[in-house]
């Protein structure tokens, strides 16, 4: 279930929101903080790609509200990557956008993140520190759009 080329998750096991959540922080972040988190790893290594960086199209679809029917929103560019590490886990990556060098980066890091001798270090010095970066800057634009909420009322008039 958890061999080193799967890693946990693949199945939906227990690992399976953790490494959800992991790729969709690493997919959200910019890529210059990325990178720089990165870097101050100073993890390299030795990376195999499997396949890709492929570009292409995804249809996007949506809801009206959030609970209408589904439409057709139309279509972005996305690019997906997949990598083995010489340790043998395999990292896969989809990345809104065409940064090849973003998506291969969020493998490889996807990867390493299921080696067990790496994975706190991943969560620790890359993941949630992007994640709180994240969520402090959806917070700012939460307060921001609180400020200028408008109430609306009825007033009754007393003529019945």
């Amino acid at each position: 279930m958890n061999s080193p080329q799967t890693g946990p998750g693949k199945d939906g096991g227990p690992g399976a929101r953790d490494r959800q959540r992991r790729l969709s922080v690493l997919a959200k972040a910019p890529a210059a903080e990325l990178l720089d988190r990165w870097k101050a790893t100073g993890l390299d290594p030795a990376v195999e790609l499997l396949r890709g960086p492929e570009t292409g199209l995804i249809a996007v679809r949506a809801r009206i509200g959030g609970a209408g029917q589904p439409f057709q929103a139309g279509e972005m560019s996305a690019t997906r990557v997949t990598v083995r590490i010489g340790t043998g886990q395999v990292g896969h990556a989809m990345i809104a956008g065409r940064d090849a060098r973003k998506a291969k980066l969020v493998a490889i890091i996807d990867a390493l993140a299921l080696d067990p001798a790496h994975a706190e270090t991943i969560e620790d010095r890359i993941v949630a520190p992007l994640e709180a970066m994240a969520m402090a800057a959806d917070g700012a634009v939460r307060s921001e759009t609180a400020a200028t909420k408008v109430n609306f009322f009825t007033m009754v008039r007393g003529e019945d």
